[in-house]
């Protein structure tokens, strides 16, 4: 058992630290408030702008606030709502990609169509323009990037779909008197699942990236919510005297999206399966 764990760790180095890293960073996310040193909300001008310290290991910023604390708690909304863009748009895209796939005619035509709709706007527009129409905040951003997101799952998800209607074993289940139900859960999705795993962790930095983005230009995440690219938000004005204000959040964003994009290049590989 333990010869077979280090052929595995030796073989496929970068998706194994790869995923210790996000497993660390998951970890983080979910104990945030036992790691945190302070509360990341609390205002103390007394301690603004401190350098790092025991008390303060990663300085203060300009109210005073923990910087570190800000940035654990920071893991919570950056990676937390990253994850919920994921499963949500997932979700959609899978239905929509399956009954696309499968049933074909009209209504792969009609979804299809509405799909290539949405792909026609560059996706940072399109989130903007819709953020623009519902309003600043958190829930609309995520909502705007779920809308954006799914259709490019549903994309893929039909080809595989279409490709797998084709093969003898199909053709052989729908002959036995097999469902759609059980042939699309028996033998369409378990084939869906690789280029599902490679999609999902290039998006992931894709959703991060955007949500960080959003709450940069103050259409996001809203004061005092610590998140990543709000903090960046917040430390431009003080890029000269104190840069770390925006180096640290910005090289949390680095070091997750790197981190998800090597993971998603290296099960690609190892699936075989080309980026869109």
């Amino acid at each position: 058992m333990i010869a077979r764990a280090r052929a595995i760790v030796k073989s496929q180095k970068v998706i194994v630290f790869s995923s210790l890293i996000l497993l660390v960073l998951f970890i983080i996310m979910i104990f945030a408030p036992w790691l945190a040193p302070h509360d990341p909300t609390t205002v103390n001008l007394v301690h603004k702008l401190q350098p790092p310290s025991l008390d303060y290991p990663l300085g203060t910023d300009h109210l005073g606030r923990c910087t570190l604390s800000r940035i654990l708690y920071g893991a919570r909304v950056s990676l937390g709502f990253a994850t919920l863009i994921f499963l949500s748009a997932l979700g959609i895209g899978l239905i929509i990609g399956l009954i696309a796939g499968f049933k074909g005619g009209w209504i792969d035509q009609a979804l299809m169509r509405f799909a290539d709709g949405v792909m026609a706007f560059p996706s940072l527009l399109l989130v903007l323009g819709l953020v623009g129409i519902w309003g600043a905040g958190l829930r609309q951003v995520v909502l705007a990037l779920i809308f954006v997101q799914w259709v490019y799952y549903a994309r893929i998800i039909r080809g595989v779909v279409l490709s797998l209607k084709e093969q003898n074993y199909i053709t052989a289940a729908k002959i036995t008197g097999s469902s759609q139900w059980k042939i699309m859960t028996k033998h369409i999705i378990p084939n869906v699942l690789p280029p599902l795993a490679v999609m999902g962790t290039l998006e992931m930095g894709w959703a991060i990236m955007h949500l960080s983005s959003m709450s940069f230009l103050g259409l996001g995440v809203q004061p005092p919510t610590p998140e990543w690219g709000a903090m960046i938000h917040e430390g431009k004005s003080y890029i000269r005297t104190h840069p770390s204000l925006m180096i640290y959040p910005g090289l949390m964003i680095m070091l997750v999206v790197i981190t998800f994009n090597l993971l998603g290049e290296s099960l690609s590989e190892r699936f075989g399966i080309k980026r869109r």
